[in-house]
């Protein structure tokens, strides 16, 4: 079956809007599929793939619930969107729909891969869209008008969201075995200096080195393409976001951290850069539990917190727990004259005694069989002589950065 863009609506309420859609991909020059994601009534115009067809086994399943029974579809599109990408019949998709329709759909676009053409046309789309996108690389549209009908307004933001996925899925790039080695780098502003001289010595390998700020969605962003082969290798030096999930601070990573790399087998050098603070909002943000603690406001918009010992102890187990089953090589560099720029000497987060805490407390839960390689070097994280470092381990771990060749 020749690939085509699946447009998907719950076409109960918005089959004429969807129809309509689909006739402008059609003329603008791509194939198209219409998807009925609707849970109650039947839908108003037919469609190419049925409610029925998209729950699979669950077809029969019912209820009355409208929550329950939008929360089930938005499964069941998720688990039949990834299929049919896999066997090669999703060249992109495009969603309509409100706030039901919005959560529905784009739960489904965000388990698809990225760099896949996704388009939402949304009445929430001028909103908050944090919950719909994460991630991912969703276009959201705002529908200016609800999708409630065609008129002079809805049919010129329909057409021009249809011509927006042709495009997207008639002119991508032709991805070639000869493009260069894409490697996924974290940094924050405490650890700048060192990113940026692995970074320009990678690139002067060959390496594309594609550089993520660890805020929570910055990691979360980075494994999501580890995950789709869109990253080859990874240089994770700034795991900020693991102290965030754990002590509660505004930029936490996810459960899963690390989990991407550990899985794919790809080549790793990690490293603890700005472990030693929490992040939160401006100072009267911080919750009062934390009021008598060592803090240091980054700008107006940003305080750190200084991690303890103990805290530290349990983020270097928490870590260690999460890497110890690698079985593919993977290099930690542990830089034992601090993980930021606030954590060198005469600097206000300097602790070496919390520091080795972490260190201790991760070299000592990895389990015996991992395939981790610790190397502890007297380097602060932003001394030239560990991002040199850095780059010599990277490189012994993956030859074809010296060539260009992809892995």
């Amino acid at each position: 079956m020749t690939p085509a863009i699946y447009a998907v609506a719950t076409m109960d309420t918005k089959g004429e809007e969807l129809a309509y859609l689909a006739e402008c991909v059609r003329a603008a020059g791509a194939s198209v599929r219409t998807v009925d994601v609707g849970t109650l009534e039947p839908p108003s115009v037919a469609a190419d793939i049925s409610r029925d067809e998209v729950r699979g086994e669950a077809a029969t399943s019912t209820t009355t619930d409208r929550g329950e029974a939008v929360t089930a579809m938005g499964m069941a599109l998720a688990d039949f969107l990834v299929r049919e990408h896999a066997a090669g019949r999703v060249s992109g998709v495009i969603g309509i729909g409100g706030t039901g329709g919005t959560a529905l759909i784009t739960r489904a676009l965000r388990a698809l891969p990225i760099g896949l053409p996704k388009v939402m046309v949304s009445t929430v789309a001028s909103g908050n869209t944090a919950g719909y996108v994460d991630c991912s690389d969703i276009t959201m549209m705002p529908s200016i008008v609800d999708v409630a009908g065609l008129n002079a307004i809805s049919k010129r933001i329909l057409a021009n969201a249809a011509h927006a996925i042709a495009g997207m899925v008639l002119h991508q790039n032709a991805q070639t075995a000869a493009e260069k080695v894409t490697l996924g780098m974290t940094m924050f502003g405490v650890t700048t200096p060192c990113v940026n001289q692995v970074r320009e010595a990678l690139e002067e390998t060959g390496c594309d080195a594609l550089v993520f700020h660890a805020t929570g969605t910055g990691g979360r962003a980075m494994e999501r393409l580890v995950e789709s082969g869109m990253i080859q290798g990874v240089l994770d030096i700034t795991t900020t976001e693991v102290p965030d999930r754990l002590i509660g601070g505004v930029f936490p990573c996810g459960p899963d951290r690390f989990g991407a790399v550990v899985e794919n087998g790809i080549p790793c050098v990690l490293s603890f850069g700005a472990v030693d603070m929490v992040n939160f909002g401006a100072r009267p943000t911080v919750p009062e539990k934390f009021s008598d603690r060592l803090l240091y406001e980054h700008n107006e918009q940003i305080t750190l917190m200084r991690t303890t010992v103990e805290e530290n102890r349990e983020i270097g187990r928490w870590i260690a727990e999460r890497l110890g089953p690698a079985r593919a090589p993977l290099v930690v560099m542990i830089p034992e004259g601090g993980v930021s720029m606030l954590d060198a000497p005469g600097m206000p987060f300097h602790d070496p005694q919390a520091d080795a805490a972490l260190f201790d407390a991760f070299e000592s839960a990895l389990p015996g069989e991992s395939s981790c390689k610790v190397i502890r070097l007297p380097y602060n994280i932003n001394d030239p002589e560990f991002a040199a470092a850095i780059v010599e381990q990277y490189l012994s771990l993956d030859r074809s950065c010296s060539t260009g060749a992809a892995s």
